[in-house]
């Protein structure tokens, strides 16, 4: 049975997923440092455009949930908040400090918050939430709401999809549409400022269905996105290289094109979205 606190300890522990940017455990655990680089951009690019939504003021408390590696709370650090970051892995808590993460780090799970009522301005979730069970995601939500100040900030990273019915054994993604990401965290006493689509990745992303498409292999929208293994067909080593050969074109490519689809697309059609609450007073 999955175990979300298991998934991420055997990823902290595992050195095939060590990188220099401390990326590889928290973003594509089989990707390319390149790959996760990327990634780490566009998301830098979105809470920046989050944080001018909430208009979060600089020396603001700001509490990062499932910090991982700590990148959050190092940039967090840097663009001038008072950073906390709180995970449930002692493993992925070493890394960051090996990682020169100075802000306070502190284990603790997303359902169960080791803080008291009202301890933050501002609080983040990137990518947290979507690798907790459904059963176990409005109780984590509704601690994040808890130990925020009235009028204090969630900013929100989840993908966004069809909510899956039927969970396979080894899947560690639970997505859901984008209005009933909004309903789950509203209902818990928070309100919506605005959200907006995050990572279209057109490209890359028509590249991998039709690589998908050629091998037999049909995933829907979640696995694509989070699975970076190749198709089956392109898994020897040779045509693997192939593969990523090939993505080191879609995917600078997408990145460069991203802010022009970011105006004229649906948000929905991207691959995350980024929400921005505000705790009701």
């Amino acid at each position: 049975m999955y175990s979300p606190k298991e998934y991420w300890s055997n990823l902290a522990h595992s050195r095939d997923s060590l990188d220099a940017a401390g990326f590889t455990p928290i973003l594509h655990p089989l990707a390319p440092p390149w790959f996760n680089q990327f990634i780490d951009t566009l998301q830098f690019r979105a809470m920046r455009r989050a944080l001018a939504l909430g208009e979060v003021a600089p020396g603001a408390r700001f509490l990062d949930v499932g910090c991982g590696t700590g990148r959050w709370v190092r940039r967090y650090e840097q663009l001038g908040f008072s950073p906390v970051g709180v995970d449930a892995t002692i493993g992925m808590l070493r890394i960051a400090r090996a990682h020169d993460t100075k802000g306070l780090l502190t284990t603790g799970l997303a359902q169960t918050l080791p803080f008291s009522d009202a301890a933050f301005d501002c609080l983040s979730d990137i990518t947290v939430v979507q690798h907790i069970p459904y059963e176990f995601q409005t109780q984590a939500f509704r601690e994040m709401v808890r130990v925020l100040k009235p009028g204090g900030r969630l900013i929100l990273l989840e993908v966004i999809g069809r909510k899956v019915s039927s969970i396979e054994k080894d899947s560690h993604v639970f997505p859901r549409k984008p209005r009933d990401w909004i309903n789950e965290v509203e209902c818990c006493g928070a309100s919506l400022i605005e959200w907006f689509g995050q990572e279209f990745l057109l490209a890359d992303r028509l590249y991998v269905r039709l690589a998908q498409s050629l091998s037999g292999r049909k995933d829907n929208l979640v696995k694509q996105v989070q699975s970076t293994s190749p198709p089956p067909s392109v898994r020897k080593s040779i045509s693997q290289r192939i593969h990523w050969r090939l993505r080191q074109i879609t995917v600078p490519f997408s990145v460069w094109v991203e802010p022009a689809l970011v105006r004229i697309c649906p948000a929905s059609f991207a691959t995350h979205g980024m929400f921005v609450f505000s705790k009701k007073t």
